[in-house]
């Protein structure tokens, strides 16, 4: 039988992506949808053949859901998902998994307490790019780590010129509201080089700075760099933006032995240890994060790496959204001094 699966909001711009994953994998079937805007989720119904439910519980109650695809607005992650779980169904959600640390609690309690999957959509954990680099990383090639740089940007608030005038840009304006998002550039695009940071250096830092830019005036960051900070003074460059038009997706890692390069621009893995560049072989994607979802959930194991790491991330971004509003607090009182930056370390406290 297949893991017959509920579509929990199509609120996310990944929303689609996640229900064409669904109905393409052989093992999984969609046979509901909620939507907290109930007309989007009747049209989206529509087009998947699925039942449609008004209201959460209604779709929770239903004994031919194994699991939900959960693509709410970020702050209403904490009520969905923990209502999922305690409905006795897997879990597979759109990062973060909650914008607090405090807010992830409940949830991870609720899914353990009923012996569910909760699993987090990180793709590029899964990318070669990534096997390659942590493969690089575990001979030891780059000696230990003094500096990381990861940076991923589009143009999606960025509005084009057309016979029509210029729009808005491809995101969809709630991207840009607070009391959905938790946050913009950083929140949303800005997860996937902070977990691959803290994946390739293999342990938290002691504390991060951040900063945050307004490039198009929405309420929320369209341009953002947040500095991690390592005790043995390792230092990572987490880069986001909505607002860059050409921007590569890029990563830089530097030891005491040598350096490795990634998508500056090519998409080629550049290592050099001996005063030469040479490319090492990138292998093939091991899945997709709903491909590992599923076989989860078919074998009975548990992504305990997943949701470490997507713990981890909320505690980063956290810290990063503290630290970047206690810069821009100074900023607005400053005549004609300058302030140093602020760090937020990870226990929340701020220096």
């Amino acid at each position: 039988m297949p893991l017959r699966i509920a579509m929990l909001s199509f609120w996310h711009v990944h929303a689609r992506d996640y229900a064409r994953q669904a109905a393409e994998h052989p093992g999984t079937e969609i046979v509901a949808v909620w939507d907290e805007d109930a007309e989007r989720g009747r049209d989206r119904a529509a087009e998947l053949g699925a039942d449609f439910h008004p209201d959460l519980a209604g779709v929770l109650a239903r004994a031919d859901v194994d699991a939900v695809v959960v693509t709410t607005p970020t702050t209403a992650h904490r009520e969905v998902i923990t209502a999922a779980a305690g409905a006795g169904k897997h879990v597979f959600t759109e990062k973060v998994l909650a914008p607090t640390r405090a807010e992830c609690e409940p949830i991870v309690a609720a899914a353990r307490k009923a012996g569910t999957v909760l699993m987090l959509a990180l793709p590029r954990l899964y990318d070669g790019y990534t096997l390659a680099i942590r493969d690089l990383l575990a001979e030891g090639a780059l000696g230990d780590l003094t500096s990381v740089r990861i940076r991923l940007a589009h143009d999606g608030a960025l509005g084009r010129v057309s016979p029509r005038g210029r729009d808005q840009g491809w995101l969809p304006e709630h991207f840009y509201d607070p009391a959905q998002t938790a946050g913009g550039a950083l929140i949303d695009l800005g997860c996937h080089p902070m977990y691959l940071a803290r994946l390739f250096v293999g342990r938290m830092p002691e504390s991060v700075t951040a900063s945050f830019g307004y490039v198009t005036g929405r309420a929320v960051d369209d341009n953002a760099v947040a500095v991690l900070r390592w005790s043995d003074g390792a230092l990572g460059v987490v880069e986001a933006g909505f607002a860059a038009a050409r921007s590569p997706f890029s990563v830089e890692l530097h030891g005491t032995r040598g350096s490795a390069l990634y998508g500056t621009p090519e998409e080629r893995l550049l290592v050099n240890t001996d005063g030469q560049w040479r490319e090492r072989a990138v292998p093939p994607r091991s899945g997709t994060p709903f491909e590992h979802f599923v076989r989860h959930v078919a074998e009975g194991t548990r992504p305990e790496e997943n949701l470490a790491i997507g713990l981890d991330l909320t505690r980063l971004m956290e810290a990063a959204t503290h630290a970047a509003q206690a810069v821009h607090t100074a900023q607005a009182v400053l005549t004609t001094r300058t302030t140093p930056g602020t760090t937020v370390a990870l226990e929340g406290s701020t220096t």
